[in-house]
């Protein structure tokens, strides 16, 4: 052996003794290219187990000579001596039988790119474009195309890529450590655009584990569950325009403007094949598809169920396994970022679903990434949700409160994603959340409150606001907890939006009740008035209420066929006016019948079997033209002028009614609604002014499958006398109209 590299494995005995053993984490002082200290010479290893030969190759390809085994089984050496022969450029040769000879370029001869500071800020949480650090990236470096992968994994021993590219073997491409910043890094350039890959994470107590990377932009269709190798560059954006426009959309100006939001599970909505596993239309297909439907519908928004990558179809996207990824149920992420450009080119914002609440205990997922928790909590009584089987985030960890900034940050950035709806927020508020005494632990105050999910809470929004401005943040929050939607100067959360459960499930449960005792519930209608103005709120109708036995929103109302119809109507009808933006889940536009299963295609063919499902839909539609048409709808939909009640006292009746303002006297809107099958052939009902009203939607018209019992004439307000709540009697005005069963009624009118 020659004298250089038999000093060379002498001094450096304990790296090869790790390699051999398979924890080596600093591969570059061993494998590669060194210019020897003392000597000044160059000295060159590669470690290929089960070569035969290996030889030494110049810039150009040549071959410089044959390599000497040296050290371990499969480790070869070369030794240039002469520094007029010395190589700034080489590769190697490796062949494995007569047959497999492979030329290759050794990965330890590109340097780590990834900065002392990038891994600093990383480690106090702040840096919110990690995403273009860590994961897989195609790069070119010297003109050499490859991939280079970068993973967090700080108790790990070692990390080794393993993929198609090198037969799955994790002996071969072991990746470099920064540090102590837990960073692990390597640029291979064999690794081929489309290539499966995993990280093979040796634990500190000798176990191997494969895992998805938790920055990968691209996953296998399951069931397989690898990282594939993609670039996010090189799609051409069409919506230039739209989001100039968008990014100027900041929270006054878009509190108001119109929000109907088209709520969909892409998988669910069409099949292409009802009983194949993977029968879903794609994502370029779709965007046509959904794009065209939700225009000719008159929706502004889409929000999108479950797009990060998922092992589990059952979960509908809420058990994230690839944050990082848009699912390849559908296709590629440029199949997704064209889905989003379509839809921004309808003028349609984009909306997804995003859960930092929780993720699967899938053993290739982020639980106990590096054998030890990581991104959880390591106190189970803080890292586990019981109920749902899943791992909680740790909110104190800053590097995992960066990867979670980071990834709302990617949506908006790398595929023009217009806002995020946060899943399950009041799980993350409460310690307590879901949990048994003893299943909990209490924070340092000794309450249930979350600190350190509120910090991250708020530095998310904050972020958010700063770096995107026209995006905006909901959150999905179904406890009482104070200041969702206040800033984070007022101590508040800072979300854009709040999800108002508490009206959605009072008035799903007024509505289900027969008529007859609705009269003794009027207060569940009407109570959310009184605290409308306390959060920014979106009124939702959402998958959650017409699944796992709930039924649809069409069996929930009472009576027969024709009431359940005449019932929906009005309540959609009473859902439009009460203030609050707007969102429907899909297939409640044309009254489905039977409750939601992500499996199954929504039953479209019930549009041409039953014509009452067609003026559902039409009904709709109407609807959503309305709203955008008078901005009496939204325009004040956070403001104390936007409302005024009519008529909220008629209990026995099951009546109310209401206005809604806009921005000037013209165009104001008010509501009547009837939630009874009895007909009020005289309606008496208090306005705000006088002048005309007159009808321009009534849902008991024929074209929406009613009986057609409408006002067609215009109606003058009368002067009257009322008493106030103080007793005292003041001057008024009234009108007087038909109002139909179950029906609801707009009538707009200019104030005078």
């Amino acid at each position: 052996m020659n004298k250089y590299l038999s000093k060379w494995a002498e001094d450096l005995s304990v790296e090869i003794g790790e390699l051999e053993e398979g924890v080596l984490n600093a591969p570059q002082h061993l494998l590669g290219m060194h210019t020897d200290s003392g000597s000044g010479v160059q000295i060159f290893i590669a470690y290929r187990p089960c070569a035969w030969t290996m030889w030494l190759l110049d810039e150009k390809g040549q071959q410089v000579c044959e390599m000497e085994r040296v050290g371990i089984d499969g480790m070869f050496g070369a030794v240039i001596e002469k520094k007029k022969d010395f190589l700034k450029k080489y590769s190697f040769r490796v062949k494995y039988g007569d047959d497999d000879i492979i030329d290759f370029y050794d990965p330890y001869s590109f340097a780590k790119t990834i900065t002392d500071f990038d891994c600093y800020i990383f480690g106090e949480g702040n840096h919110y474009k990690i995403y273009e650090k860590l994961g897989a990236h195609r790069e070119t470096i010297d003109g050499v195309t490859g991939t280079r992968f970068a993973v967090w994994a700080p108790q790990a021993r070692c990390v080794s890529v393993v993929g198609e590219f090198n037969m799955w073997d994790g002996r071969l491409h072991k990746m470099m450590l920064h540090g102590e910043s837990g960073i692990f890094e390597l640029f291979i350039p064999d690794a081929w655009e489309g290539a499966s890959y995993k990280y093979e994470i040796t634990a500190q107590d000798g176990e191997k584990l494969f895992k998805t990377d938790p920055y990968g932009n691209y996953a296998e269709l399951r069931p397989g569950n690898a990282s594939r190798i993609t670039s996010l560059d090189g799609y051409e954006w069409q919506d230039g325009e739209y989001q100039k426009k968008f990014n100027k959309n900041v929270a006054d100006k878009r509190d108001r403007e119109p929000m109907n939001i088209y709520e969909v599970h892409l998988a669910s909505w069409k099949k292409r094949i009802e009983d194949d596993d993977n029968g879903n239309y794609s994502y370029r297909e779709l965007a046509h598809m959904l794009g065209d439907y939700v225009v000719e519908m008159g929706y502004t928004h889409i929000e999108l169920m479950g797009i990060a990558e998922y092992p589990f179809d059952g979960s509908w996207g809420y058990q994230v396994g690839c944050y990082y990824a848009p699912t390849s149920r559908y296709g590629t992420p440029k199949d997704f970022m064209y889905f989003v450009d379509e839809m921004h080119k309808r003028g349609i914002q984009v909306i997804l679903d995003w859960v930092p609440a929780h993720f699967p205990k899938d053993e290739h997922c982020l639980g106990n990434f590096d054998g030890q928790a990581l991104y959880e909590h390591p106190d189970r009584r803080r890292g586990e949700h019981p109920d749902w089987g899943t791992y909680i985030f740790d909110y104190g960890r800053k590097e995992v409160r960066n990867f979670l900034v980071a990834n709302a940050l990617f949506w908006v950035e790398k595929f023009h994603i217009d806002g995020l709806r946060v899943d399950a927020v009041a799980s993350m508020l409460y310690l307590d959340y879901g949990k048994q005494d003893g299943q909990w632990l209490p924070n340092k105050d000794g309450g249930n409150e979350h600190y350190e999910a509120v910090e991250f809470l708020q530095q998310l929004n904050d972020i958010m606001e700063k770096e995107h401005p026209g995006a905006y943040i909901i959150a999905e929050e179904s406890t009482a907890w104070p200041g969702v939607t206040a800033s984070i100067k007022e101590n508040g959360l800072g979300f854009s939006y709040k999800w108002n459960m508490g009206w959605m499930n009072d008035f799903l449960e007024y509505m289900k009740l027969d008529p007859y005792f609705k009269q003794f519930h009027h207060e569940q209608l009407c109570f959310s008035i009184d605290y409308y103005l306390s959060e920014k709120y979106i009124l939702v109708l959402s998958h959650d209420e017409v699944v796992h036995g709930k039924c649809s929103l069409w069996n929930k109302m009472p009576g027969l066929e024709g009431d359940k119809y005449a019932a929906l109507r009005a309540a959609y009808g009473f859902m439009y006016g009460h203030p609050g933006k707007k969102l429907l889940f899909m297939g409640q536009e044309f009254a489905q019948k039977r409750e939601w299963a992500e499996y199954r295609s929504l039953d479209w063919f019930l549009l041409d079997e039953d014509i009452r499902h067609r003026q559902m839909q039409d009904y709709i539609k109407a609807l959503n033209q309305l709203y955008k048409e008078y901005d009496a709808f939204y325009y004040n939909d956070f403001d104390v002028m936007g409302f005024e009640w009519m008529d909220c006292e008629r209990p026995q009746t099951s009546t109310i009614a209401f206005v809604r303002r806009g921005k000037t006297a013209k165009n104001q809107m008010m509501f009547i609604l009837n939630f009874t099958p009895v007909a009020h052939t005289k309606y008496t009902v208090k306005v705000p002014c006088g002048g005309t009203f007159t009808e321009i939607l009534n849902s008991d018209e024929e074209r929406f499958g009613g009986q057609g019992r409408i006002n067609s004439d215009p109606i003058r307000a009368k002067k009257t006398k009322f008493t106030d709540k103080n007793g005292k009697t003041q001057d008024g005005y009234e009108i007087e109209l038909y109002l139909a069963p179950l029906a609801a009624i707009i009538l707009k009118y200019d104030y005078k």
